[in-house]
């Protein structure tokens, strides 16, 4: 069984729900932290000597006065894989959406993904298990599909596109969005066509249809 593992959940009682999944299992060494930028601080400081083998993280976490480089665990899994690319990742949220979830695995290369809900922590406890033995988890409440065009069509380009539309920038100021980031390509005639391509996978006839399709299927 795993030795060091880390868990990053602000909810006390979730927190404390997760440690004694991991007493039951024995794990000799468990550290706990609050905040995403604590939790990659502790990671990146495990490297020199001894490295956690699983990250248990959140999805969301409540901000309040202490400011935070990273906001939630999609940004935290994603920081912590490109400097540690053997740490096994286990999400344990609320989160129900399967395009959501589906593509946490897809993009995230996530191991495990635990519902918060009733049996949550016989969920997280196999989830644990399945991990150790290099198997993928999902809690039995939830089942992707095996093959969605909804979500395996989408790339982490298109979900930024959805995500500007959804936030009220027009199509034609979209380029200057993602030049100020420096994400490529930024024409404005490659995000029409790939506009125009996300209508036609979600049989959306405008931007207010394709938002709203989108988000149904919780690509954003």
């Amino acid at each position: 069984m795993f030795s060091k593992i880390l868990i990053a959940e602000d909810h006390e009682s979730s927190n404390f729900s997760v440690q004694k999944v991991l007493e039951e299992l024995q794990i000799s060494q468990v550290d706990h932290v609050y905040y995403c930028d604590d939790a990659f601080s502790y990671l990146k400081k495990s490297l020199e000597s001894e490295p956690y083998e699983v990250l248990i993280t959140d999805l969301s976490f409540e901000e309040d006065d202490k400011k935070q480089l990273i906001k939630n665990g999609r940004e935290l899994i994603k920081s912590c894989r490109e400097i540690d690319l053997k740490l096994k990742v286990v999400v344990f949220s609320g989160e129900h959406r399967l395009g959501v979830i589906d593509l946490l695995f897809k993009e995230l290369k996530i191991d495990a993904f635990v519902r918060k809900a009733r049996s949550d922590s016989k969920e997280l406890k196999k989830a644990i298990e399945a991990v150790y033995n290099d198997e993928t988890y999902i809690s039995h409440n939830l089942k992707l599909p095996v093959k969605s065009t909804n979500t395996l069509e989408f790339s982490n380009y298109d979900i930024i596109l959805l995500q500007l539309l959804s936030d009220g920038i027009l199509q034609k100021n979209i380029p200057k969005k993602l030049q100020e980031k420096n994400i490529y390509p930024n024409s404005l005639s490659s995000v029409e066509k790939r506009v125009n391509a996300m209508k036609l996978i979600l049989a959306a006839n405008n931007i207010e249809e394709l938002i709203t399709s989108s988000k149904n299927i919780g690509i954003i």
